[in-house]
């Protein structure tokens, strides 16, 4: 397949060195003149591991080479991938100027085009912004609708500089978003059977996304090791050792597990176990503002439960669970308790049913804490859960099969998900919170 790449940096140099590698035509396109002489020389613009041979034998071969003319670069290509850079703007903002330039210049191409093109973007672009803003400009440039003609895909890079063709050849998985199915099949196929890496196929959004989520989620590590090791530097404590052992738990710490959106965390650990950190790293001056937030941002979660609730004008609620999570009676510091008491403090009439949780069974602690939060719970809580059908709001606090909350919708009530595990948007009266 022949191939156009746009931007010549670290992205697009690699891959179009990659892919030329792979056996593959390609066109680098680049406004720097500087980087299309050293390409067309067989020398690198970049510093990077390997690269310097894979140029080399790319424009060699005659399967590599660099232009500043990226109508020269289109009108021989099958597929133009896009990788300029999206840099900050002085407010934080991306700045698009440079992939809408490149958008309209393949457009305009587009316009006297006989041939089909496949667009992908690589470049990172706030979710939304290829349906949004880039299709339209190709629309428009080409005067064709999508679809007619070309189609467009994002193709998100998990390169990290330093080790980015090691990346290239072992990604950590190769993800496409299409608008129109089978779309990616083109791109998918420059990846042979030696790349050994999960293929995920989903909706442009969800690409966009996905590498937002990676980022997001590294820098996060790395700010959670630091406050870590800062806590245990001013205590004596080997955090380097800590952290060792930490990553050892490949089963929870190091895993999927409590990274699937839903509700706010609660139960009698997690919260007490943070305060008290807190409280320590207080008392020794220790400044961490990122576990500090936690709690902040686990309030709002109970707070937004509570906005979406009384958006429905709903006075007879019906709540599905009420301990912390399912198969236990723990009620200490459940989130469900805290949104229950919101809401009868509101007015609002509650009704509760969760099998696991019996007023007479509870003792210790986990008495006391109902007993300052909901005083009046066995007036509340129901013996059978046909009892919440008589609700017009039901809140799904916990998981509960699908054929009762069918049933449910069936019979016109509205239904709140808070778990976010099941999906009944073809009913206008479910809403889930994630």
């Amino acid at each position: 397949m022949r191939i156009a790449v746009f931007g010549l940096g670290y992205v697009g140099t690699v891959t179009a060195a990659c892919l030329a590698k792979e056996g593959h035509p390609v066109i680098g396109i680049e406004v720097n003149e500087a980087r299309v002489d050293l390409i067309n020389r067989g020398q690198s613009p970049i510093i990077e591991q390997e690269i310097d041979a894979l140029i080399a034998r790319g424009v060699e071969s005659g399967r590599l080479r660099a232009t500043v003319n990226s109508r020269e670069a289109l009108e021989s290509s099958d597929m133009a991938i896009i990788c300029v850079g999206t840099p900050s703007r002085p407010n934080g903002a991306l700045d698009n100027q440079y992939v809408t330039s490149v958008t309209g210049q393949i457009g305009a191409v587009l316009r006297d085009r006989s041939r089909d093109l496949l667009v992908v973007f690589r470049s990172t672009v706030v979710p939304g912004t290829i349906r949004s803003l880039l299709i339209p400009m190709l629309e428009e440039a080409s005067g064709r609708s999508l679809g007619n003609g070309y189609d467009v895909l994002f193709h998100p890079e998990f390169l990290r500089e330093g080790t980015s063709v090691s990346d290239f050849y072992h990604p950590p998985k190769i993800v496409v978003g299409e608008r129109t199915e089978g779309t990616s099949r083109p791109l998918l196929g420059l990846y042979g059977t030696d790349f050994e890496a999960p293929r995920i196929v989903c909706s442009l959004e969800e690409a966009e996304m996905v590498k937002y989520t990676d980022n997001l989620f590294h820098a996060l590590k790395v700010t959670f090791a630091n406050e870590i090791g800062q806590f245990c530097s001013t205590l004596g404590v080997n955090s380097q050792e800590v952290m060792r052992i930490f990553c050892q738990d490949t089963k929870l710490n190091l895993s999927g597990n409590y990274l699937m959106p839903g509700f706010a965390f609660g139960g009698s650990c997690l919260p007490k176990d943070l305060k008290a950190f807190l409280a320590a790293a207080r008392e020794n001056d220790i400044n961490l503002p990122t576990l500090t937030s936690i709690l902040e941002s686990n309030d709002r979660q109970i707070e937004r439960a509570l906005q979406l609730i009384l958006q429905y004008n709903e006075r007879n609620i019906g709540f599905y669970g009420l301990a912390f999570k399912p198969g236990t009676d723990d009620l200490r510091g459940s989130p469900y308790v805290r949104l229950a008491e919101r809401l009868t403090g509101k007015g609002c009439r509650l009704k509760i049913y969760d099998q696991k949780v019996l007023v007479a069974r509870l003792v210790g602690g986990n008495k006391s804490y109902i007993e300052q939060r909901l005083p009046h719970l066995g007036d509340l809580l129901l013996e059978r859960v046909e009892g919440l059908d008589e609700c017009s709001l039901l809140v799904l606090c916990h998981k509960l099969p699908g054929k009762q909350v069918e049933e449910w919708l069936k019979a016109g009530k509205q239904v709140l998900d808070l778990t976010g595990c099941d999906d009944f948007s073809a009913y206008n009266n479910f809403r889930s919170i994630v």
